[in-house]
C-alpha cells in the first residue's frame, strides 16, 4: 500500500513538473500562447461545422482526392528545394521557374505531337515524349543556373546567393515572357483510353453500326461513381498524378540512400572539404543534385499542366512558394519531410476552406498561416532539419 502511494505521489509530482514547465514555456514565449489559442479556435470552428453538417462526406472525399494530387505537385517541387538546401544550405528561389520551364516547354512538345497526329494515334508515346522534353528543359535550366549564377558565389556569404536566386527567378520569368509572349497557352485536349476490357461500359459510341467501348480516359475523363455508398465524380488524372509522384519520390529516395552518387551527395552535405579529400568530385555532385531536383520539378510541371491545362511565364510563382512552404513545414533539408509537407499542404489547402466555412479565395491565407504556426511551435519543421554536425 505504501509503495502504491509512493508511485502515485511520484507520478503526480512528474505531472505537476511537466505542467509547470509547459506553463513557463508559454509564459516566456507569448507567441506560442497566441498560437495555441488560435489553434484551439480553429478546431472549435471546424468541429462545429462538421457537427452542423456543412461538409458532406462526398464533398470531403472529392476535396481529399484533389488535395492529394495538388499536394503531390507541391511535394515534387519541394524536393528540389530540400535537396539543394541539404547540399549547399541555400534556398534556390529560382526553382519555381525551373518548374515553369518544364510545363512551358512541355506545351510545345505536346502541341507538336498534336499537330503531327501522334497525340491521337499513339497517345501514350506522345505523353511520354512530352514528359521527357519538359523534364529535360527543367534540367537544362537548373544546370545552367548552377553553373552561371551559383557556382561563382559558392564561397560568398549566404545572403549573396539568396539575393542572386531571387534575381535569377525574375530573369527567367522575363526571358520566357520576351521569348514566348505574355499570352496564356493551353494544352490540347488529351484522350488517353486504357483497359477497355475492364471498363467495358465507359466511353462507348457507335462506330460503323457496332458498339465500341474505349475504356477509361486517364487524362480528360470525368466519371460518376458510387463507392461505399458515396456518390462521387472521379477524375482519373488526379490518381495518376498521385501515383506517378509516389514513384518519382520513391526513385529519388532509392538514389539518395542506395546508390553511389547518393552516398556522395550525403558526404558532400556533411563536409565538402573532407568529401573532396576523399576523392569525391564536389562540383559534379552539386550539379547532379540540381539536376535531380529539376527533373522532379519538370515532371511536376507537365503533370500539373495536364490537368490545369494553362501555362504562362509567371505560373511558377504560387506553386513554388507553396512548395517552399511545404519544405519548411516538413523540415527543410529532410526528404521525407518534403514529401509529407507537400501532401499535407495540398490536403489542408483543399479541405480547410470548406471545413472552416470560409471563401476559397482565402486558401492562401490558410497555407501561410499554417507556416507561421509551424515556425512558432516547431521552427525546424515537423520532421526536423537534416543537418550535419558542423551546421548544427
Amino acid at each position: 500500500m505504501a509503495s502504491d502511494t509512493s508511485r502515485l505521489t511520484t507520478a503526480a509530482g512528474r505531472s505537476a513538473g511537466l505542467l509547470n514547465r509547459s506553463r513557463d514555456t508559454l509564459l516566456s514565449n507569448p507567441l506560442r500562447l497566441v498560437g495555441l489559442i488560435f489553434v484551439a479556435l480553429i478546431l472549435y470552428v471546424a468541429i462545429g461545422n462538421l457537427l452542423a453538417g456543412q461538409l458532406t462526406v462526398e464533398r470531403l472525399v472529392r476535396q481529399m482526392i484533389f488535395g492529394l494530387a495538388q499536394g503531390s505537385i507541391y511535394a515534387l517541387i519541394a524536393l528540389g528545394y530540400t535537396l539543394v538546401y541539404g547540399i549547399l544550405s541555400m534556398i534556390n528561389f529560382a526553382h519555381s521557374e525551373v518548374f515553369m520551364a518544364g510545363a512551358y516547354i512541355g506545351f510545345f512538345a505536346i502541341n507538336a505531337t498534336n499537330q503531327s497526329g501522334l497525340l491521337q494515334e499513339q497517345t501514350g508515346l506522345a505523353l511520354l515524349i512530352t514528359l521527357l522534353v519538359g523534364t529535360l528543359a527543367s534540367v537544362t535550366v537548373a544546370v545552367l543556373l548552377e553553373r552561371i549564377a551559383y557556382r561563382p558565389l559558392r564561397g560568398a556569404p549566404r545572403l549573396v546567393p539568396l539575393i542572386t536566386a531571387i534575381g535569377a527567378s525574375i530573369a527567367l520569368q522575363q526571358l520566357f515572357l520576351r521569348l514566348f509572349g505574355s499570352q496564356t497557352r493551353v494544352y490540347p485536349d488529351v484522350k488517353f483510353y486504357v483497359l477497355p476490357g475492364i471498363f467495358n461500359t465507359l466511353e462507348c459510341s457507335e462506330v460503323d453500326g457496332a458498339q465500341l467501348c474505349r475504356g477509361m480516359d486517364l487524362i480528360g475523363g470525368r466519371y460518376n461513381a458510387q463507392i461505399l455508398g458515396l456518390e462521387l465524380q472521379i477524375r482519373p488524372i488526379y490518381f495518376l498524378v498521385f501515383f506517378l509522384a509516389l514513384i518519382f519520390m520513391g526513385a529519388l529516395w532509392y538514389i539518395v540512400r542506395r546508390t553511389k552518387i547518393g552516398k556522395a551527395m550525403r558526404a558532400v552535405a556533411e563536409d565538402k572539404k573532407t568529401a573532396s579529400l576523399m576523392g569525391i568530385n564536389v562540383d559534379r555532385v552539386i550539379v547532379t543534385t540540381f539536376a535531380l531536383g529539376a527533373a522532379l520539378a519538370g515532371a511536376a510541371g507537365v503533370l500539373f499542366a495536364l490537368y490545369n491545362t494553362q501555362v504562362q511565364p509567371f505560373m511558377g510563382f504560387t506553386p513554388g512558394i507553396k512548395a517552399f512552404t511545404a519544405a519548411v513545414i516538413g523540415g527543410i533539408g529532410n526528404i521525407p519531410g518534403a514529401m509529407f509537407g507537400g501532401l499535407f499542404l495540398g490536403l489542408t489547402e483543399s479541405i480547410a476552406p470548406s471545413l472552416l466555412g470560409i471563401s476559397r479565395q482565402l486558401e492562401d491565407v490558410i497555407v501561410f498561416g499554417l507556416l507561421v504556426l509551424v515556425l512558432i511551435f516547431r521552427p525546424t519543421g515537423i520532421f526536423g532539419e537534416v543537418l550535419s554536425e558542423k551546421k548544427a
